[in-house]
């Protein structure tokens, strides 16, 4: 199985909505890394397991929704706390969308909301 990872940072903001988090209650910014791991057994006639500018692409489109954003006043966290557990499959599902005419697998989108703690969602391609 082949793997290509690739991994971008960001500031985004939001306050837990879950009772009794202290500060974390409170509106507040990480410098987030999205990083994205990409999986599949075959190469392309290129020698390549997918475009890295097709997978920058879609995740520069994603960031750009939530660089310098407010989580919690996204349509995609409606009803939801803003965890980063949340956050890895809200990402994950939407760069899925963009790679479904590539050869790929498996799709894993990890965030680190700090350099100690991350949460990552998996999705088959």
């Amino acid at each position: 199985m082949y793997q290509l990872s690739i991994r971008e940072e960001f500031v985004a903001q939001h306050f837990l909505t879950v009772p009794d988090c202290g500060p974390e209650n409170e509106l507040h910014s990480h410098v987030y890394a999205l990083e994205v791991l990409l999986e599949g057994k075959t190469l392309d006639a290129y020698g390549y397991l997918v475009d890295i500018d097709l997978v920058k692409g879609g995740m520069h489109d994603i960031l750009a929704r939530y660089r310098d954003h407010t989580l919690n006043e996204d349509e995609a966290f409606e009803g939801l706390n803003p965890s980063i557990e949340h956050f890895s499959r809200i990402v994950c599902e939407s760069l899925k969308a963009s790679l479904q005419k590539t050869n790929l697998d498996r799709l894993t989108v990890k965030i680190w909301e700090d350099a100690n703690a991350w949460a990552s969602y998996a999705a088959a391609l």
